[in-house]
């Protein structure tokens, strides 16, 4: 891995994580299928924007790893390899959704899809076991990466604390309202930008040397 491309990686890595947060918050909330089916009708070009935002986001987290995995050289190294290759399933998922938000807005708008039809495509047991897989490889790697963090004790310990706090409020976002549960992606931020922070501080800390 060229050190050199580790400044890009942790550039890239923030850049994903915000664009993550951005998607979340642009995407309009829908509730049964009635009202999903007159958010995409009256909010197409925000849906769309919010599925564009999350592919991006996408390929901006998986060209950070490399700046994750800077962090994890020594301890913590076999924990922080397992971690990338699960969040990479929940980076490479984040894509797949954001393909499924532009398919579903194409049924609505040409009239191929009805409220009994969304019905019967959100309890498609193939959809279900891809968005069940996305969200434990994401949730998963996530929870790997702070664990492997801590073990390698090369960042401030708030940084895989945020990632841990984010971990949790996944089974809490239920309990919360809306814009609260939206607010959690917050601290997945929080934490990107601590690793991307420290991978940049320490590759000049190496150029220095």
């Amino acid at each position: 891995m060229r050190t050199d491309w580790l400044p890009v990686s942790a550039a890239l890595l923030l850049t994903g994580a915000l664009a993550l947060c951005l998607g979340s918050v642009l995407l309009p909330d829908g509730g049964d299928a009635a009202q999903s089916l007159r958010v995409v009708q009256d909010q197409g070009a925000q849906w769309m924007a919010a599925a564009v935002v999350f592919f991006l986001s996408s390929i901006c987290l998986t060209l950070g790893l490399p700046a994750i995995l800077s962090l994890l050289q020594r301890r913590g190294w076999t924990l922080g390899m397992v971690s990338a290759v699960v969040l990479e399933v929940g980076f490479i998922g984040t894509a797949g959704y954001a393909m499924l938000l532009a398919f579903f807005h194409t049924l609505v708008v040409t009239g191929t899809i009805r409220t009994k039809g969304i019905d019967e495509i959100s309890g498609d047991l193939g959809l279900l076991l891809f968005l069940y897989a996305w969200i434990v490889g994401f949730y998963l790697g996530e929870l790997l990466l702070a664990l492997a963090l801590l073990r390698a004790g090369t960042v401030a310990r708030w940084i895989p604390i945020a990632f841990l706090l984010h971990v949790v409020s996944l089974p809490v976002g239920a309990l919360l309202p809306g814009w609260a549960s939206k607010a959690t992606v917050l601290l997945l931020v929080l934490g990107f930008a601590g690793v991307a922070v420290q991978a940049g501080s320490q590759q000049a800390r190496v150029r220095v040397r």
